[in-house]
Protein backbone atom coordinates (compact mmCIF):
# COMPACT_ATOMS: atom_id res chain seq x y z
CA UNK A 1 0.00 0.00 0.00
CA UNK A 2 1.53 3.72 -0.55
CA UNK A 3 1.54 5.59 2.24
CA UNK A 4 0.08 9.00 2.32
CA UNK A 5 3.18 10.88 2.24
CA UNK A 6 4.85 8.91 -0.92
CA UNK A 7 1.28 9.72 -2.29
CA UNK A 8 1.19 13.80 -1.40
CA UNK A 9 5.10 13.53 -2.90
CA UNK A 10 4.08 11.89 -6.06
CA UNK A 11 0.73 14.03 -6.46
CA UNK A 12 3.40 17.34 -6.10
CA UNK A 13 5.94 16.23 -8.46
CA UNK A 14 2.92 15.64 -11.47
CA UNK A 15 1.30 18.94 -10.57
CA UNK A 16 4.96 20.88 -11.34
CA UNK A 17 5.02 19.33 -14.68
CA UNK A 18 3.78 21.75 -17.38
CA UNK A 19 0.35 21.12 -18.58
CA UNK A 20 1.18 21.09 -22.42
CA UNK A 21 4.29 18.62 -21.72
CA UNK A 22 2.33 16.40 -20.41
CA UNK A 23 -0.33 16.47 -22.89
CA UNK A 24 2.24 15.98 -25.62
CA UNK A 25 4.21 13.27 -23.76
CA UNK A 26 3.38 9.78 -25.11
CA UNK A 27 1.91 11.80 -28.36
CA UNK A 28 3.33 10.92 -31.62
CA UNK A 29 5.22 13.33 -33.47
CA UNK A 30 3.64 16.12 -35.51
CA UNK A 31 4.63 17.58 -38.96
CA UNK A 32 4.55 21.53 -39.68
CA UNK A 33 5.96 23.66 -42.50
CA UNK A 34 7.20 26.94 -42.33
CA UNK A 35 7.62 29.15 -45.99
CA UNK A 36 9.10 32.40 -45.93
CA UNK A 37 9.59 34.82 -48.72
CA UNK A 38 13.03 36.16 -46.86
CA UNK A 39 16.52 34.24 -46.91
CA UNK A 40 16.97 31.99 -44.06
CA UNK A 41 20.45 33.27 -43.07
CA UNK A 42 19.47 36.61 -42.28
CA UNK A 43 19.70 37.71 -39.05
CA UNK A 44 15.91 39.03 -38.85
CA UNK A 45 14.59 36.12 -40.50
CA UNK A 46 16.53 34.09 -37.43
CA UNK A 47 14.74 36.53 -35.15
CA UNK A 48 11.64 35.98 -35.88
CA UNK A 49 11.90 32.25 -36.45
CA UNK A 50 13.45 32.19 -32.86
CA UNK A 51 9.86 33.98 -31.59
CA UNK A 52 7.89 31.21 -33.32
CA UNK A 53 10.04 28.83 -31.47
CA UNK A 54 9.34 30.72 -28.69
CA UNK A 55 5.83 30.34 -28.73
CA UNK A 56 5.50 27.28 -29.66
CA UNK A 57 8.25 26.36 -26.79
CA UNK A 58 5.81 28.15 -23.89
CA UNK A 59 2.74 25.52 -25.20
CA UNK A 60 5.15 22.15 -24.81
CA UNK A 61 6.49 22.08 -28.25
CA UNK A 62 9.49 20.89 -28.92
CA UNK A 63 11.55 20.03 -31.96
CA UNK A 64 13.39 16.74 -32.54
CA UNK A 65 10.50 15.71 -29.49
CA UNK A 66 6.94 16.41 -30.96
CA UNK A 67 7.02 18.30 -33.31
CA UNK A 68 8.84 18.39 -36.93
CA UNK A 69 9.12 21.81 -39.04
CA UNK A 70 10.01 21.91 -42.88
CA UNK A 71 11.24 24.77 -43.85
CA UNK A 72 11.38 26.85 -47.01
CA UNK A 73 13.02 30.20 -47.18
CA UNK A 74 13.44 32.80 -50.31
CA UNK A 75 10.84 34.63 -52.65
CA UNK A 76 12.48 33.14 -55.57
CA UNK A 77 11.65 30.31 -55.10
CA UNK A 78 8.32 30.61 -53.44
CA UNK A 79 6.50 28.47 -56.07
CA UNK A 80 8.32 25.58 -55.99
CA UNK A 81 8.75 25.37 -52.23
CA UNK A 82 5.17 25.57 -51.79
CA UNK A 83 4.77 21.91 -54.17
CA UNK A 84 7.54 20.61 -51.79
CA UNK A 85 5.81 21.35 -48.49
CA UNK A 86 2.81 20.15 -49.55
CA UNK A 87 4.06 17.16 -50.69
CA UNK A 88 6.11 16.83 -47.15
CA UNK A 89 1.86 16.54 -46.15
CA UNK A 90 2.23 19.19 -43.52
CA UNK A 91 -0.82 19.20 -40.34
CA UNK A 92 -0.27 23.42 -40.75
CA UNK A 93 1.41 25.84 -42.54
CA UNK A 94 3.14 29.04 -41.43
CA UNK A 95 3.31 31.50 -44.09
CA UNK A 96 5.13 34.98 -43.91
CA UNK A 97 4.85 37.11 -45.96
CA UNK A 98 1.86 38.14 -48.67
CA UNK A 99 4.02 36.51 -51.57
CA UNK A 100 3.97 33.09 -49.72
CA UNK A 101 0.31 33.09 -49.05
CA UNK A 102 -0.94 34.13 -52.38
CA UNK A 103 0.81 30.87 -53.84
CA UNK A 104 -0.10 28.22 -50.78
CA UNK A 105 -3.82 30.20 -51.60
CA UNK A 106 -3.30 29.36 -55.33
CA UNK A 107 -2.10 25.41 -54.68
CA UNK A 108 -4.71 24.06 -51.61
CA UNK A 109 -7.61 24.92 -49.93
CA UNK A 110 -7.33 21.99 -47.68
CA UNK A 111 -4.28 22.31 -45.94
CA UNK A 112 -4.61 24.79 -42.81
CA UNK A 113 -2.49 28.05 -43.32
CA UNK A 114 -1.18 30.38 -40.45
CA UNK A 115 -0.01 33.61 -42.07
CA UNK A 116 2.40 36.40 -40.46
CA UNK A 117 3.75 39.40 -42.26
CA UNK A 118 0.20 40.10 -44.40
CA UNK A 119 -1.20 43.76 -45.07
CA UNK A 120 -5.16 43.49 -46.33
CA UNK A 121 -6.20 40.08 -46.04
CA UNK A 122 -9.68 40.33 -47.30
CA UNK A 123 -8.91 42.99 -50.40
CA UNK A 124 -5.53 40.06 -51.16
CA UNK A 125 -8.66 37.40 -51.57
CA UNK A 126 -7.15 35.33 -48.95
CA UNK A 127 -10.33 35.76 -46.50
CA UNK A 128 -13.96 36.56 -46.63
CA UNK A 129 -13.82 38.18 -43.35
CA UNK A 130 -11.37 38.58 -40.25
CA UNK A 131 -13.55 37.82 -37.94
CA UNK A 132 -14.75 34.27 -39.60
CA UNK A 133 -12.01 33.35 -41.99
CA UNK A 134 -14.17 30.38 -42.55
CA UNK A 135 -11.52 28.84 -45.10
CA UNK A 136 -7.81 27.11 -44.95
CA UNK A 137 -6.90 30.50 -43.98
CA UNK A 138 -5.89 32.72 -41.01
CA UNK A 139 -3.38 34.38 -38.99
CA UNK A 140 -2.23 38.21 -38.06
CA UNK A 141 -2.09 41.04 -40.38
CA UNK A 142 0.26 43.50 -40.01
CA UNK A 143 -0.85 46.88 -41.32
CA UNK A 144 -3.60 49.10 -42.00
CA UNK A 145 -3.15 50.80 -45.67
CA UNK A 146 -3.82 53.76 -43.31
CA UNK A 147 -0.48 53.67 -41.48
CA UNK A 148 1.13 54.28 -44.72
CA UNK A 149 0.04 57.48 -45.12
CA UNK A 150 1.55 58.03 -41.16
CA UNK A 151 4.63 57.43 -42.76
CA UNK A 152 4.52 60.30 -45.21
CA UNK A 153 2.99 62.62 -42.50
CA UNK A 154 6.10 61.31 -39.99
CA UNK A 155 8.58 62.22 -42.66
CA UNK A 156 7.40 65.65 -43.08
CA UNK A 157 7.55 66.13 -39.56
CA UNK A 158 10.82 65.48 -38.67
CA UNK A 159 12.10 66.69 -42.26
CA UNK A 160 9.54 70.00 -42.81
CA UNK A 161 11.60 70.87 -46.33
CA UNK A 162 10.72 67.79 -47.98
CA UNK A 163 8.69 67.94 -51.27
CA UNK A 164 10.11 64.70 -53.15
CA UNK A 165 9.53 61.61 -51.99
CA UNK A 166 10.91 58.62 -53.25
CA UNK A 167 8.76 55.33 -52.24
CA UNK A 168 10.51 51.82 -52.13
CA UNK A 169 7.97 49.24 -53.97
CA UNK A 170 9.20 45.51 -53.35
CA UNK A 171 8.02 43.91 -56.66
CA UNK A 172 7.47 40.47 -54.95
CA UNK A 173 5.26 42.16 -52.25
CA UNK A 174 1.52 42.23 -53.76
CA UNK A 175 0.21 44.45 -51.30
CA UNK A 176 2.26 47.34 -52.06
CA UNK A 177 0.69 49.19 -54.33
CA UNK A 178 -1.97 49.29 -51.87
CA UNK A 179 0.30 51.25 -49.18
CA UNK A 180 1.39 53.41 -52.51
CA UNK A 181 -2.33 54.13 -52.89
CA UNK A 182 -2.52 55.76 -49.46
CA UNK A 183 0.91 57.67 -49.39
CA UNK A 184 -0.49 58.76 -52.74
CA UNK A 185 -4.18 60.04 -51.14
CA UNK A 186 -2.14 62.66 -48.66
CA UNK A 187 0.85 63.88 -50.36
CA UNK A 188 -0.68 66.56 -52.47
CA UNK A 189 -2.29 68.28 -48.71
CA UNK A 190 1.41 68.10 -47.79
CA UNK A 191 3.26 69.25 -51.06
CA UNK A 192 4.72 66.18 -51.49
CA UNK A 193 5.48 65.14 -54.96
CA UNK A 194 5.57 61.10 -54.91
CA UNK A 195 8.06 58.85 -57.39
CA UNK A 196 8.06 55.33 -56.60
CA UNK A 197 10.17 52.96 -57.58
CA UNK A 198 9.92 49.34 -58.11
CA UNK A 199 12.67 47.20 -56.87
CA UNK A 200 13.72 43.87 -57.83
CA UNK A 201 17.55 43.37 -56.65
CA UNK A 202 20.22 45.17 -54.76
CA UNK A 203 22.02 46.97 -58.20
CA UNK A 204 18.46 47.97 -59.20
CA UNK A 205 17.91 49.90 -55.66
CA UNK A 206 21.13 52.07 -55.70
CA UNK A 207 20.85 52.84 -59.33
CA UNK A 208 17.32 54.26 -59.02
CA UNK A 209 17.72 55.87 -55.48
CA UNK A 210 20.90 57.56 -57.04
CA UNK A 211 19.01 58.93 -60.18
CA UNK A 212 16.40 60.21 -57.81
CA UNK A 213 18.44 62.10 -55.23
CA UNK A 214 19.12 65.80 -56.23
CA UNK A 215 19.76 67.49 -52.70
CA UNK A 216 17.97 68.75 -49.34
CA UNK A 217 14.40 68.50 -50.73
CA UNK A 218 14.50 64.76 -50.96
CA UNK A 219 13.06 62.07 -48.55
CA UNK A 220 12.74 58.34 -49.15
CA UNK A 221 9.88 55.53 -47.43
CA UNK A 222 10.97 51.77 -48.20
CA UNK A 223 7.59 49.84 -47.76
CA UNK A 224 7.50 46.72 -45.82
CA UNK A 225 8.87 43.44 -47.78
CA UNK A 226 11.10 40.73 -48.30
CA UNK A 227 13.45 42.47 -50.50
CA UNK A 228 13.30 45.88 -48.55
CA UNK A 229 14.47 43.40 -45.63
CA UNK A 230 17.20 41.64 -47.21
CA UNK A 231 18.72 44.83 -49.12
CA UNK A 232 18.37 47.01 -46.11
CA UNK A 233 21.96 47.84 -45.04
CA UNK A 234 22.23 49.15 -48.78
CA UNK A 235 18.72 51.11 -48.14
CA UNK A 236 20.13 52.56 -44.98
CA UNK A 237 23.60 53.48 -46.77
CA UNK A 238 22.40 54.51 -49.51
CA UNK A 239 19.72 56.89 -47.27
CA UNK A 240 22.85 57.69 -45.84
CA UNK A 241 25.06 59.33 -48.52
CA UNK A 242 22.55 60.91 -50.29
CA UNK A 243 21.50 62.46 -47.21
CA UNK A 244 17.52 61.38 -47.46
CA UNK A 245 15.80 61.58 -44.66
CA UNK A 246 13.97 57.93 -44.54
CA UNK A 247 11.21 56.16 -42.73
CA UNK A 248 10.68 52.87 -42.38
CA UNK A 249 8.26 50.38 -41.30
CA UNK A 250 10.07 48.13 -38.75
CA UNK A 251 12.44 49.19 -35.50
CA UNK A 252 15.41 46.65 -36.77
CA UNK A 253 16.19 48.97 -39.68
CA UNK A 254 16.31 52.26 -37.52
CA UNK A 255 18.55 50.19 -34.76
CA UNK A 256 20.52 49.50 -38.04
CA UNK A 257 21.07 53.05 -38.78
CA UNK A 258 17.45 54.45 -40.20
CA UNK A 259 16.59 57.47 -39.33
CA UNK A 260 12.63 56.50 -37.88
CA UNK A 261 10.15 53.99 -38.34
CA UNK A 262 6.08 53.52 -37.11
CA UNK A 263 5.12 50.02 -37.24
CA UNK A 264 3.92 46.88 -35.11
CA UNK A 265 6.58 44.58 -33.09
CA UNK A 266 6.34 42.01 -35.99
CA UNK A 267 8.74 39.23 -33.26
CA UNK A 268 5.13 39.61 -31.27
CA UNK A 269 2.98 38.05 -33.94
CA UNK A 270 5.25 35.42 -34.60
CA UNK A 271 4.70 34.23 -30.44
CA UNK A 272 0.90 34.50 -31.18
CA UNK A 273 1.42 32.26 -34.50
CA UNK A 274 2.34 29.92 -32.48
CA UNK A 275 -0.38 29.89 -30.28
CA UNK A 276 -2.83 29.49 -33.42
CA UNK A 277 -0.84 26.43 -34.64
CA UNK A 278 -1.57 25.41 -31.48
CA UNK A 279 -4.75 25.08 -31.44
CA UNK A 280 -5.08 23.61 -35.07
CA UNK A 281 -2.58 20.79 -33.73
CA UNK A 282 -4.91 20.10 -31.33
CA UNK A 283 -7.90 19.82 -33.37
CA UNK A 284 -9.70 23.69 -33.64
CA UNK A 285 -11.01 24.76 -37.33
CA UNK A 286 -8.88 27.12 -38.99
CA UNK A 287 -11.80 28.96 -40.33
CA UNK A 288 -13.08 29.49 -36.72
CA UNK A 289 -9.61 31.64 -35.51
CA UNK A 290 -10.69 34.94 -36.58
CA UNK A 291 -7.73 37.07 -38.00
CA UNK A 292 -5.86 39.51 -35.92
CA UNK A 293 -4.56 43.16 -36.03
CA UNK A 294 -1.86 44.58 -34.92
CA UNK A 295 -2.99 46.69 -31.85
CA UNK A 296 0.27 48.72 -30.86
CA UNK A 297 2.33 50.77 -32.93
CA UNK A 298 5.82 51.68 -32.31
CA UNK A 299 7.40 55.31 -32.92
CA UNK A 300 11.25 54.46 -32.84
CA UNK A 301 14.08 58.13 -33.68
CA UNK A 302 17.61 57.51 -34.47
CA UNK A 303 19.10 60.91 -32.73
CA UNK A 304 22.81 60.02 -34.30
CA UNK A 305 21.02 59.32 -37.95
CA UNK A 306 18.65 62.46 -37.26
CA UNK A 307 22.35 64.11 -36.09
CA UNK A 308 24.53 63.18 -39.10
CA UNK A 309 21.18 64.54 -41.47
CA UNK A 310 21.12 67.98 -40.10
CA UNK A 311 17.85 67.52 -38.53
CA UNK A 312 16.16 68.89 -35.31
CA UNK A 313 13.53 66.42 -34.66
CA UNK A 314 10.83 68.37 -33.31
CA UNK A 315 9.92 67.93 -28.64
CA UNK A 316 6.04 66.83 -30.20
CA UNK A 317 7.64 63.89 -32.51
CA UNK A 318 10.26 63.14 -29.65
CA UNK A 319 7.71 63.35 -27.22
CA UNK A 320 5.33 60.15 -29.11
CA UNK A 321 8.41 57.98 -29.39
CA UNK A 322 8.36 55.07 -27.50
CA UNK A 323 12.16 54.18 -28.36
CA UNK A 324 14.89 57.19 -28.72
CA UNK A 325 18.22 55.81 -30.06
CA UNK A 326 21.41 58.42 -29.03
Amino acid sequence: MMRRREFITLLGSAAAWPLATRAQQGGRMRRIGFLSGTPGDDPQSQARNAAFLQGLGELGWKVGRNLQIDYRWDAARIRGHVAELLALAPEVILAAGSSAVVQLHAATRTVPIVFVQVTDPVGSGFVPALARPGGNITGFTLFEFGISAKWIELLKEVAPRVTRVAVLLDSTAPTGFGQLGAILSVAPSLGVQISPINIRDRTEIEAAVMAFARGSSDGLIALPGPLTLTYREEIIALAARQKLPAVYPYRYQVTGGGLICYGPDELEHYRQAAGYVDRILKGEKVGDLPVQAATKYELVINLKTAKALGLDVPASVLARADEVIE
